[in-house]
């Protein structure tokens, strides 16, 4: 089946199931379902359960610009949350939300199947790499089950502080060398 079909049925499943927490918009993802770099945030805020997009708000901003500044396009990555609705008044997405949330989060990471997983923050990175710390570990390149995870802070974090801006910027360019190594690396397994 074609992957954008296979989203567009995911994503009728999630607005269809009403067991799944929190009562805002369903904010999916959008971008490239064949992309090589696959970025998740934790959960939508304000601007993004209006607009029914991810990341398009004040950090959003950061993300699109520091994809565009690697002569990336934005729709040739893919950008989603782990939850995919907007807690109440922006606090962090419960371990019970997160749960709920996590089934479809794996389906939508196995149908792209990108090159490299892009968490932000440290809710994104602890589904992936659970005795991770994003001080410690952002930044850096984990192989984990089939998939290539490059954990770094969260577009929100690096707003708020000078060192962590400059932290994410750094991080941010090695991104195609990462995906050059992981492309190398996929060549001599095969």
């Amino acid at each position: 089946m074609d992957k954008v079909l296979e989203l567009e049925k995911l994503k009728q499943e999630m607005a269809d199931n009403n067991n799944l927490p929190l009562a805002s918009n369903l904010v999916f993802g959008e971008g490239n379902p064949d992309c090589e770099a696959l970025f998740i945030g934790e959960a939508p805020g304000l601007v993004e359960d209006e607009q029914k997009r991810p990341f398009v708000g004040r950090s959003g901003q950061l993300l699109r610009k520091s994809i565009r500044e690697l002569s990336w396009k934005e729709e040739d990555v893919y950008i989603t949350n782990i939850v995919k609705r907007r807690p109440p008044e922006n606090r962090d997405p419960l371990p019970e939300e997160i749960e709920m949330y996590k089934p479809y989060l794996a389906r939508q990471i196995k149908i792209i199947n990108p090159k490299v997983i892009v968490p932000l923050g440290r809710f994104s990175m602890n589904y992936f790499l659970p005795n991770a710390k994003i001080t410690r570990d952002q930044g850096k390149l984990f192989k984990t089950g089939s998939w290539f995870v490059a954990p770094m802070f969260h577009p929100a974090a690096a707003l708020r502080a000078p060192t962590i801006m400059q932290e994410f910027q750094n991080n941010f360019k090695n991104l195609p060398l990462m995906i050059k190594k992981i492309n190398e690396i996929g060549s001599i397994n095969n």
